[in-house]
Formats: structure tokens, C-alpha cells, sequence
């Protein structure tokens, strides 16, 4: 089985390099050339011959320009899986221009950052039919630890962006706190010993108490994607007719200022640097 990774980043490298370990035929493709196993000029190159294809960019701008470039040589028994995190209407909106093809779509976005994807404890959410579903976990096995069908198309991409606005809100929260403690002199050794035994503490503040106490924002999950994964929220919450005033709120002031200064590359905990240097201000 011939399996083709259109995009090359943090968490689509992490994949290639697991299924290349298992043996696989990969064929990879980045926008930016990079120096990788597999690697070809074009995305219409990497999905020639390919039974599955899973595409991992930036955003349902970059998934676009992905889908128009190989919808001209897709053909019946590929599969397109579409992990980059978009909005519902953008997901049905792609599964249909794949579609007519012949070949078939899935929608899996995926929770889970690079020490994750490395892993293999990705943890995809699918929204497609059950057969696409059945089709394709063997492969999305191989880099997961948990598989998760929410539904018809549409349905995993608004639990994804449900998911990743509760972590901007969680880390927002733990930024805040951790700075009002800093300031009042409690060392992060308290800190962070008071959150193990308060009802406070969480997945998301243990997996990156490491980080925030040696200050390294080095980019796990950026800014710049948790801003756009807000924007998508927000736009969906709109198409609803559903009011999310904090997340509003969270993206005006704090992941648009952070992007204003220059943060978009770094991990979206370094937003606690806008509280520190007083840049939001």
C-alpha cells in the first residue's frame, strides 16, 4: 500500500517518519522543498498511485490550493484524508470537489502536538461514512493511540475546533495565574506543588508545566494556528448563531496582539510573555 503526506511540518513529518519505520511505500510533498525520504516536486507526483492520502497544512486556504492541484489525476480506490484543522462548511466543501472525482474523502482532524505525532499517541477524530471510517483506520492506527468517528462530515471538525478553544482558554488561564504568582514572589516550585492538589489542575498544565518553568516557547503547537483555529471557531459559533464571548475576547486581545509582536512562531504558551513584558498593554 502506496501512502502519499502532503504537507511536511510539525506533525505531518512526525507521520512520515513512523510509516516510512513500518515499511511503508511513502511519498511526501512540502510547499518549502525540504530534505526528506520520499519527497517529490508536486502534490500531483506524491498522490500518483497512492491508496491513501492524507493531507496536514496550515489552513483550509493551503488545503485549496492541495485539492486543486490534485484533483486533476485523483482516480476511484484513493482516499483523501484531510487532517488540517478547518470549519465544517470548508471540510463538506472539499469533500465534495474531491468526490466527483471518484475517490473518496474523510475528515479527520487530530489532537495531539509533536511529542504526540512522534509517539504515535495521535488521537484522531473522523467524520465520513462508516465504510471510509473502516477503510482507513489500519493506517490512521499506526500513528494513533485512540480513534475516535464522531459522525457525518462536518462533525469531527467542529469537535476539533470545540477541542482547541478549551485549551486556548486553559492556557490563557494558567499564563495568568502563573504570572499573578510570579509577581507576588511564590516561586513556580509552590506553584505548580499547590495546582497538583487543586481541583485547577489538568492534562494541559502538567503535559507544559516544563516549558512555562524554563521559559522555552520553542513551537509545539504556534500561535499563529491556535489564532486561526479561534478565527475558524469563532466564524462556526457565527454560522450557528451561537455567542462565545470569551473566546472573542481571547482572540481580539490577546492572539491578535500576540501575533501583532512578533509571537506567531512560537508555541502558544508564549503568550504569557505579553503578560510579563506588559506588550498587551
Amino acid at each position: 500500500m502506496k501512502t502519499a503526506i502532503l504537507g511536511l511540518g510539525i506533525i505531518g513529518s512526525a507521520w512520515a517518519k513512523n510509516l516510512i519505520a513500518d515499511g511503508l511505500d511513502v511519498s511526501c510533498w512540502n510547499r518549502t522543498a525540504k530534505e526528506f525520504p520520499g519527497s517529490v516536486s508536486t502534490p500531483a507526483e506524491a498522490v500518483d498511485g497512492a491508496d491513501s492520502i492524507l493531507v496536514v497544512v496550515s489552513d483550509p486556504e493551503a488545503v485549496q490550493c492541495v485539492v486543486s492541484a490534485i484533483l486533476p489525476v485523483l482516480r476511484n480506490g484513493q482516499t483523501v484524508i484531510q487532517s488540517s484543522t478547518i470549519s465544517p462548511s470548508w471540510s463538506r466543501d472539499f469533500a465534495h470537489q474531491i468526490e466527483t472525482t471518484g475517490a473518496k474523502f474523510l475528515e479527520a482532524p487530530f489532537t495531539g502536538s509533536k511529542p504526540a505525532a512522534e509517539d504515535r499517541k495521535t488521537v484522531f477524530y473522523l467524520g465520513g461514512t462508516p465504510e471510509v471510517v473502516a477503510e482507513t483506520t489500519p493506517l490512521l492506527a499506526r500513528l494513533s493511540s485512540t480513534i475516535m468517528h464522531v459522525g457525518p462530515l462536518g462533525s469531527a471538525s467542529s469537535l476539533k475546533l470545540a477541542m482547541n478553544l478549551n485549551l486556548a482558554g486553559i492556557s490563557q488561564a494558567l499564563a495568568e495565574s502563573l504570572t499573578l504568582a510570579r509577581a507576588e514572589g511564590i516561586p513556580d516550585d509552590v506553584f505548580f506543588d499547590a495546582l497538583r492538589v487543586n481541583a485547577g489542575r489538568s492534562g494541559f498544565s502538567d503535559m507544559k508545566e516544563t516549558k512555562l518553568r524554563e521559559r522555552d516557547y520553542s513551537a509545539q503547537f504556534s500561535v499563529k494556528h491556535m489564532g486561526k483555529d479561534l478565527r475558524l471557531a469563532l466564524e462556526t459559533a457565527s454560522n450557528a448563531q451561537v455567542i462565545l464571548p470569551q473566546t472573542k475576547q481571547l482572540y481580539d486581545e490577546v492572539y491578535a496582539r500576540g501575533l501583532e509582536t512578533g509571537l506567531g512562531d512560537q508555541d502558544f504558551t508564549g503568550l504569557i510573555q505579553l503578560l510579563e513584558d506588559k506588550r498587551s498593554d
